[in-house]
């Protein structure tokens, strides 16, 4: 049966996949975002911020299930900032008589210590559901697509270094999955009653270590073998500086990002693939179709630019 879904970030890494995939299966979508103006994506803009809590009465209005994306992994009080933002869109997701909120989180076993980006992905888990709606979560690891935050920087350390300074978290373990595989675990739990409420963990069929996975993804680019330095001393702030000068992510989410690589974040309850059995995409084959991707954008690109009147 069609719903009335409403997708929050719609304009982001995951929100712009998602967006078109639902409207696929049938289902009304609105796209919010904070710039509806300039919005270009698929589905009905509207406007909406979860920072501000009065914006977020129109956009839930008459809606059945909401998807919530949003993080600000790009700011220094990000724990803060998402606590607040998840409160707010639980109070007004219940006054609009929001059915369910689906939510992507962060993989990681709680009995660890946990990153502050982890914890305050798990708590925002929590804080969706503190108004009473059944939160579907999924918990995923590094997502493995054109536009990612992780993959951006795993592609652009592989392209630019002559070789691979190895502090300690390059040899964390993480379990990457594919971002048509997350974007078909979103849209499949739409359609699973028994999943409200209930937490998924989800991921890839490989389990790598970073430094594995940059290895691979060099191998896969056809590009130089790429020399790895142990460096065991170097700091995570010395990581993200390091991080921010060799790639275009910026300082506080390099940190971020780096505080996060010290846990193990791997699957260890896979009910999801019983509730939505389907085959994996491996990691190699993930990096493929992000370099795909990229190729496809950069070519629309150069042919928008050729045909804009000189």
């Amino acid at each position: 049966m069609p719903l009335s879904v409403l997708v929050t970030g719609a304009s982001g890494f995951i929100g712009s996949h998602l967006v078109p995939a639902l409207l696929a299966q049938g289902h009304h979508v609105r796209a919010m975002t904070r710039h509806p103006d300039t919005y270009q994506g698929q589905g009905e803009a509207v406007a909406g911020d979860v920072f501000d809590p009065d914006s977020l009465i129109a956009p839930l209005e008459g809606v059945d299930v909401a998807y919530y994306l949003v993080h600000s992994l790009d700011s220094n009080d990000f724990v803060d900032k998402d606590a607040k933002a998840a409160q707010a869109f639980s109070a007004a997701a219940a006054a609009a008589g929001v059915r369910r909120i689906i939510y992507l989180g962060g993989l990681g076993s709680d009995d660890d210590a946990l990153s502050p980006h982890l914890k305050s992905r798990r708590e925002v888990e929590k804080l969706l559901a503190s108004d009473g709606i059944p939160v579907t979560s999924l918990r995923a690891a590094v997502v493995i697509g054109n536009g990612g935050i992780s993959w951006e920087m795993t592609r652009q350390l592989v392209k630019h270094l002559p070789a691979m300074l190895a502090p300690k978290w390059v040899y964390t373990r993480t379990q990457p999955i594919a971002l048509p595989d997350v974007i078909r675990y979103l849209v499949g739990v739409l359609d699973k009653p028994e999943s409200e409420g209930v937490s998924y963990e989800i991921g890839g069929p490989d389990v790598l270590r970073y430094i594995d996975m940059m290895r691979r993804a060099a191998k896969v680019m056809k590009h130089r073998k790429l020399p790895i330095i142990p460096v065991p001393l170097l700091s995570p702030r010395l990581s993200s500086g390091w991080l921010a000068l060799v790639t275009d992510v910026d300082m506080a989410t390099a940190r971020n990002l780096i505080d996060s690589m010290t846990n193990e974040v791997v699957v260890k309850d896979d009910k999801i693939t019983r509730l939505l059995p389907g085959r994996l995409i491996g990691y190699d084959e993930a990096v493929e179709l992000a370099l795909q991707s990229q190729a496809e954008e950069r070519e629309h690109e150069t042919q928008e630019e050729a045909a804009e009147p000189a």
